[in-house]
């Protein structure tokens, strides 16, 4: 009796258990789909997370910013976000958000509006100090020229601003022999800055072929790019001589021989050569000003000139004297009276400088004071 009962529970057991695992059994098919269902899924669960931030990415990226604002850290001191986003890295990155456009924890938490503000105080403290627009020289074009006693190549070269583009651009023409004579100078005169200076040698045959033409080029251009980085050899006079002397002179010379349109040119090209080079206050620029304002009104051209003077005459504002000032004063009075422009002020500056000085009869005019300028 008792092995008759033992035996009917020993089956109901066994029963029960295989209606436990038909029961999983068939939970498992609804649970793991087939093989090709769950790659399906997969590629869907791709799609789906292809906005996801990529934390090993960002970790590096934040390694680079790190070393390039490594000097700004010292003096806005700790960024708590830097130590929040640590902290998510560590935890799996929960608080950069799971996916696209989700909001994150970390974009609630102070330090993050604190290292906006810093961010924002070191932009205002360094726009006052932000670096000058980089000059940039490009050999456009290079030619061999015949003369009757010598044959050399002459190179033109474009002085570009970056990020800029010049309808009339600033231009000069040079032989290696001006390099030459520009690259001894400057070691004469800065023998410690030149001496990591490049320049290209002289050659004894093949100076006319295409590839010796080709590479001067691009060396003449690395060569002046290095010689304005140095701050003290791009402010010295043979450096800034060397782009726009010649032109001074050709036009100085033009104008006297009365071609005023062809020296109208070359005053031009000075003049944007000058503003590249940042010289707008010097002497050669007045000079250059006061050739523009004469070719314009010989051509003419009246308002142009009244624009020459009055930009002449605002350079010479904080000058008590200058030997251009009382040319540039009877000028502007002229041509103000001509185009119908108010000309009080400069009437009444040019009877202070009478005072001061001699009478109107003995001072030159603009165009006498341009001639007789001697340009060496």
């Amino acid at each position: 009796m008792a092995a008759h009962i033992l035996h009917r529970l020993r089956h109901a057991l066994a029963g029960e258990g295989s209606r436990e695992e038909r029961a999983r059994g068939s939970s498992e098919v609804e649970d793991f789909p087939e093989s090709s269902e769950l790659e399906d899924d997969t590629e869907g669960l791709s799609t789906r997370l292809s906005g996801t931030l990529s934390f090993t990415s960002h970790e590096e990226e934040d390694e680079d910013e790190d070393e390039e604002v490594d000097g700004a850290g010292e003096e806005l001191g700790e960024a708590p976000q830097l130590a929040g986003a640590a902290a998510g890295a560590e935890d799996g990155g929960r608080c950069w958000g799971q996916c696209a456009g989700e909001w994150s924890p970390a974009a609630e938490r102070p330090g993050s509006s604190l290292l906006t503000r810093q961010l924002q105080e070191l932009w205002k403290k360094s726009r006052g100090s932000l670096a000058p627009q980089r000059l940039l020289f490009e050999v456009t074009s290079a030619s061999v020229v015949n003369e009757r006693s010598s044959k050399y190549v002459l190179y033109t070269i474009y002085l570009i601003r970056s990020g800029q583009f010049d309808k009339a651009p600033a231009v000069i023409a040079r032989r290696y022999s001006d390099f030459e004579r520009l690259n001894r100078r400057l070691r004469c005169r800065f023998s410690c800055d030149m001496a990591g200076v490049a320049f290209p040698r002289k050659r004894l045959r093949r100076n006319f072929t295409a590839e010796t033409i080709a590479k001067r080029s691009r060396a003449f251009e690395q060569f002046l790019s290095h010689l304005h980085s140095i701050a003290e050899i791009r402010r010295s006079p043979e450096f800034l001589e060397f782009f726009f002397l010649q032109d001074l002179r050709a036009a100085q010379r033009l104008t006297c021989t009365g071609m005023y349109r062809e020296a109208l040119a070359t005053w031009a090209n000075a003049y944007r050569l000058q503003d590249r080079l940042g010289v707008c206050s010097s002497g050669r620029f007045l000079l250059t000003l006061a050739g523009l304002a004469v070719c314009h009104q010989e051509l003419d051209e009246l308002c142009e000139a009244h624009s020459c003077c009055e930009q002449a005459l605002q350079l010479l504002e904080a000058q008590g004297s200058h030997p251009l000032l009382g040319p540039f004063l009877q000028a502007h009075i002229h041509l103000a009276w001509k185009v119908g422009k108010d000309k009080r002020r400069s009437e009444a500056r040019l009877q202070d400088l009478q005072e001061a000085g001699p009478p109107l009869q003995q001072q030159p005019t603009l165009k006498e004071c341009l001639i007789k300028e001697p340009l060496e």
